[in-house]
């Protein structure tokens, strides 16, 4: 059974555990993945209601895409345990000697490199998924309205949550140019989708203070 199909009770019980996996990353993985079925939740009110016909194939485009993240985010959750586990035994490598050490530096670079991937494409998708958001709370049911704020913030955190993991990895990189490139790739991302996410809850929440 790999880690995404556990139940919900096993998955937070060995997340809270001494495990390796699932870590933040996977956590921020199935986060994302919430966040987007609850915007794919407001699609699913919204479908079929005649007051928004006009808008019904837009809603069930947006819902296409949105099934087409959770997947995706779902096989991340078991894509970053993957990537961590040659990561976890590279620390373990012997460097005893100057061959060792020399060993031991050029696999622990690739393996950073690989553990920072995963998160990032985390990001990727969840940016993805508060445009999605944006989109049905603008017009999805307002019945539902609350749920795409939901849905929105818990991507921001999500979001949020998998650079961390990026930065992590980067901050251990012996090639610094690389490592430089991915934070600046990571620092826009977190720029640009926090400040939407944000405007999005902002916008969900004026509408139900009135």
């Amino acid at each position: 059974m790999t880690i995404s199909q556990k139940t919900i009770p096993d998955f937070v019980s060995v997340l809270a555990g001494k495990a390796p996996v699932p870590g933040g990353g996977g956590a921020s993985a199935l986060v994302g993945a919430v966040g987007t079925a609850l915007g794919n939740m407001v699609g699913s009110l919204t479908v079929g209601k005649k007051k928004y016909a006009d808008v019904e194939p837009e809603i069930i485009k947006l819902q296409e895409n949105c099934g087409r993240l959770q997947a995706e985010l779902i096989n991340l959750i078991d894509k970053d345990a993957e990537d961590f586990e040659p990561l976890s035994k590279a620390y373990g490598l012997p460097a005893d000697t100057d061959a060792q050490k020399a060993e031991k530096a050029k696999v622990m670079e690739k393996c950073l490199r690989d553990a920072c991937a995963t998160p990032f494409e985390i990001m990727k998708k969840c940016a993805e998924a508060i445009k999605l958001c944006e989109q049905f709370a603008l017009k999805g049911s307002k019945l539902a309205v609350s749920d795409a704020g939901v849905g929105v913030i818990f991507c921001k955190a999500a979001l949020m949550g998998a650079s961390l993991n990026v930065y992590i990895n980067t901050k251990t990189m012996t090639d610094r140019a690389y490592a430089d490139k991915v934070n600046k790739e990571t620092n826009a991302l977190l720029a640009e989708y926090e400040a939407l996410a944000d405007k999005v809850f902002s916008g969900v929440k004026a509408q139900l203070i009135k």
